[in-house]
């Protein structure tokens, strides 16, 4: 989607972080711009750097609701009109081990990082489809969605599930003109040190919320190495311009994926497969890669 000016952006967690980086770019190339956030004091503060600039609007947003996500986009489309750009971007994060964690911790993780995606894609791929313009979907994933963690095990799952959606979804989304990429950064200047502060209180976890936050306290110092956001937006905007399927922002990771990816293709059984299952393969290879160059054309 090259041409983004006069389009309309939808962000979630767009009031601070990654999301904001990306409200900030998109508006300096002149789309128009609506930030969905949990946190009202986040959105106020968004807005109040934004001035009385018309071109954006703020919208108090749980992204587990699905029908706040429904009215949200009635909203949008009532004040810009037509959604083109679709950023899910909104997430938490939990310090703690797989094996130590609570159903509560899965059912809050899961349900923000995994389920809001799926929530956002639901709501506004069938109003993208109908006004037949194309458009772009970007769903923050992040490096942890090829590396995983021992620590953020939850988180590790939930961005590794919204890589294989936004795989999934490109393939599908093409024929529609709709691109989908997969964000993956590495360290931003962020406020996912605060996450606690929105979990609900339905899924409390006392004992697990004191352990993440001895970690979380770490971390605002940790952060302000971590890239400026609005660095972040210009590469997710890059991303959607050149309708890439992976947005990498940071170039450290190189040699870790490059050991991640010998390690799997090593680990690949050293011998002939049958004719039948062979045969199989080229034909199911074929058609993804048919796939794959139609959504890499597109836009």
């Amino acid at each position: 989607m090259k041409n983004v000016e006069g389009k309309t952006a939808f962000i979630t967690g767009g009031a601070s972080g990654a999301g904001l980086g990306m409200a900030m770019v998109f508006a300096q190339n002149g789309m128009k711009v609506v930030i969905a956030d949990i946190r009202r004091d986040s959105l106020d503060r968004a807005m109040a750097r934004f001035g009385n600039n018309p071109d954006f609007h703020a919208v108090e947003l749980d992204v587990t609701d699905r029908d706040a996500f429904a009215h949200a986009a009635d909203e949008t489309e009532r004040i810009f009109g037509k959604v083109h750009v679709l950023c899910n971007n909104a997430g938490i994060n939990l310090f703690v081990p797989i094996e130590e964690c609570t159903y509560n911790d899965w059912d809050w993780v899961m349900g923000v990082n995994f389920g809001g995606v799926v929530n956002g894609i639901q709501t506004f791929i069938p109003r993208i489809r109908a006004h037949g313009e194309g458009g772009h979907i970007v769903n923050t994933a992040s490096m942890a969605a090829f590396l995983p963690s021992p620590t953020a095990g939850i988180y590790t799952a939930a961005k590794f599930g919204v890589r294989g959606l936004s795989e999934a979804l490109r393939l599908s989304l093409y024929v529609h003109n709709i691109g989908v990429s997969v964000f993956c950064p590495g360290l931003i200047d962020s406020r996912i040190y605060e996450s606690e502060k929105v979990r609900p209180g339905s899924l409390r976890s006392p004992e697990n919320t004191a352990r993440s936050q001895k970690m979380m306290d770490r971390l605002p110092e940790i952060h302000k190495a971590g890239m400026g956001i609005e660095e972040v937006g210009e590469k997710v905007l890059s991303g959607i311009r050149k309708n890439s399927m992976y947005i990498f922002s940071h170039p450290e990771f190189r040699d870790e994926m490059r050991e991640l990816f010998d390690l799997a293709l090593n680990s690949l059984p050293d011998e002939d497969a049958p004719r039948q299952r062979l045969e199989f393969e080229q034909w199911r290879r074929g058609e993804v890669k048919k796939a794959i160059e139609a959504a890499n054309k597109i836009g």
